[in-house]
């Protein structure tokens, strides 16, 4: 199997359906988590609706996907996207997808395309249905991509899950001697039951910095060589 930073990735934006104005961080996010192969955003370019879009084209190397609306009140370009992705997934020449939406009729499609053993990672608004959500392996929120000013804290999100419960949840599950788990596997555990689970979705730029602010949660670290392990464990332990 391809190490994570060498996944060869498709990124497919609804444009119509995606905000233009995180174009660079969306592309900086996916760089996380593979190398875009294939860059291509779906709508209809002859109208004034995608304009913030085609500012972004040719700077990021995006190819346009024109499909024009011949129906008023169908969206044809959900149908082309869905189309070209099945194509992808048949050539065979990509490892994962990045579908950049929050339109919840992409979920059947990721749905597919992770039954085929492809990484999927979705990329959308905080208003993203949760079904969407859920049939990605990971999902990104916008609203976290904007970094904020270097003397400025990410700001946290209103009506997440409740981070008590999932990080507690996830310490017991992998709880060790004495109640003590492996930071690593507690994200691990984390990540593969909440994929919309992010540390900047509650004001922290990593895990680490989220987990040492909570109060119930008790931090040992293990020097080893040039690394640091950081174990955790519930206080009432």
């Amino acid at each position: 199997m391809a190490l994570p930073d060498s996944l060869r990735l498709a990124v497919l934006i609804d444009a119509d359906n995606a905000s233009s104005s995180v174009a660079k961080e969306l592309l900086e996010e996916v760089a996380k988590y593979g190398t875009a192969t294939i860059k291509r955003a779906y709508g209809d370019w002859t109208t004034q609706n995608l304009v913030g879009w085609k500012n972004h084209l040719h700077k990021h190397a995006i190819q346009p996907m024109q499909q024009f609306a011949y129906t008023q009140g169908k969206n044809s370009t959900d149908s082309a996207f869905i189309i070209d992705a099945m194509d992808l997934l048949y050539a065979g020449n990509v490892d994962g997808f990045c579908i950049v939406s929050s339109d919840s009729d992409f979920t059947r499609l990721a749905t597919r395309l992770r039954e085929a053993g492809k990484k999927v990672y979705g990329l959308g608004e905080r208003k993203t249905p949760e079904a969407f959500i859920g049939a990605c392996d990971k999902f990104i929120f916008f609203e976290v991509l904007k970094k904020p000013a270097q003397d400025e804290a990410p700001l946290a999100m209103d009506n997440l899950p409740d981070l008590k419960e999932i990080l507690s949840q996830a310490i017991e599950e992998k709880a060790r001697d004495h109640g003590w788990a492996p930071l690593g596997a507690v994200g691990g555990y984390i990540s593969k039951n909440h994929t919309s689970f992010d540390a900047r979705n509650y004001g922290f730029a990593k895990l680490g910095a989220l987990v040492r602010a909570q109060d119930y949660i008790e931090i040992k670290e293990i020097p080893d060589g040039e690394i640091t392990h950081i174990h955790v464990r519930l206080n009432n332990q």
